[in-house]
């Protein structure tokens, strides 16, 4: 059964549309990333359901409660901010035990809950220190106590890793992980990174110009994007807008320069002469310096560029009609090294091309 559930919910400001009449269903227990770039909707979305904005249209149940018209402070929901916004004035305790005094819950339940949550989050040397003594990733993990000793059903964090090194942003993704399994509590996360999406989400949500384009599980949304927006909102991709030529034996051959694709199409067959835009990821390519047979799903060209990351390396790869195909692929201290303006040979398998919507 769903914990949160946005039926129907719009946001207007003046002329422009924030969010544009979207459902959405957030299951007990899950981490739900809301996945898109600035000015998509995503922060206002979260703000109509911890109740600091107000719906133009449309519902918002918690538990099938209607909260829609609830005040922020009557609602069992908590929401932390990228900026944390810690009390400069107070100790690390005080922070973190601010909300639970508002509330007047007594003293020894106070003392209970805060010793668990700074025992949670490995903040208890810090109790006594005020925020400006603390490093970025020691105000987050307060910032985080705070939000987690009220034991709300449903969290919603709002870009709180982007001021985070790397380092520290992938520990703290790791941390919220398991926090969101020890813990039962219900996350709802805004981001614009796709890795930390892949990361965190046991579902992702991408939003475009205040609708959802895609719900799923990380890895459909990676391998199975809908259109052109999600593919390369995701990650690299090649594309190619190819022109259909066939069916046989369940696949789909189409033309898309010098290239012969083959590919299955998983529903509605275009026309032979029909149009269709195809993804294929550059770790779906394999390289070679030796040439193939010539068939589908194959391509030889001239290596333009080469970016060496660490474990990987991605070639820019021209082709004789002028196309250019990224290709990854993971180092290896026995793989000899591929030299710029050096030909190489492409292949792929039928199922790494993906069918995208043109939108």
């Amino acid at each position: 059964m769903a914990l949160l559930s946005l039926k129907g919910v719009s946001k207007h400001y003046g002329d422009e549309t924030a969010v544009d009449t979207l459902d959405l269903d957030v299951e007990d227990g899950e981490c739900l990333v809301l996945l898109g770039p600035s000015g998509c909707g995503k922060s206002t979305l979260l703000r109509m359901i911890a109740g600091l904005e107000t719906p133009d249209g449309g519902q918002i149940l918690l538990d099938g409660r209607d909260i829609t018209d609830l005040p922020p402070h009557k609602r069992p929901v908590n929401m932390m901010f990228q900026s944390y916004a810690l009390f400069p004035h107070l100790t690390v305790k005080d922070n973190i035990a601010f909300g639970l005094r508002r509330e007047g819950l007594p003293n020894v339940e106070i003392a209970r809950r805060l010793d668990e949550a700074m025992a949670m989050l490995e903040i208890a040397a810090y109790a006594d220190r005020r925020p400006h003594q603390l490093s970025g990733g020691q105000q987050q993990r307060v910032a985080l106590a705070r939000a987690l000793v009220k034991r709300p059903r449903l969290l919603l964090l709002d870009e709180p890793l982007a001021a985070l090194d790397k380092r520290l942003r992938q520990q703290t993704q790791a941390e919220l992980r398991k926090l969101n399994r020890q813990t039962g509590i219900t996350f709802v996360f805004v981001t614009h990174d796709n890795d930390e999406a892949m990361a965190l989400a046991d579902r992702v949500a991408v939003m475009d110009r205040g609708r959802l384009r895609q719900v799923d599980r990380p890895r459909q949304v990676y391998d199975r994007p809908i259109d052109r927006f999600v593919a390369t909102l995701m990650a690299d991709i090649n594309l190619f807008d190819a022109v259909v030529a066939e069916e046989a034996g369940g696949l789909t051959l189409a033309r898309s320069g010098v290239m012969m694709l083959q590919f299955p199409m998983n529903g509605a067959e275009p026309q032979p002469g029909g149009r269709q835009l195809l993804g294929l990821r550059p770790e779906q390519i394999k390289i070679s310096r030796e040439a193939g047979p010539s068939a589908p799903n194959t391509a030889s060209g001239i290596v333009t560029d080469i970016d060496y990351i660490g474990d990987m390396t991605t070639l820019e790869i021209r082709l004789p009609d002028g196309q250019t195909v990224r290709a990854s692929q993971l180092n290896s201290i026995q793989e000899p090294i591929v030299e710029r303006d050096e030909t190489v040979w492409l292949a792929w398998d039928a199922n790494a091309l993906v069918p995208l919507a043109d939108r």
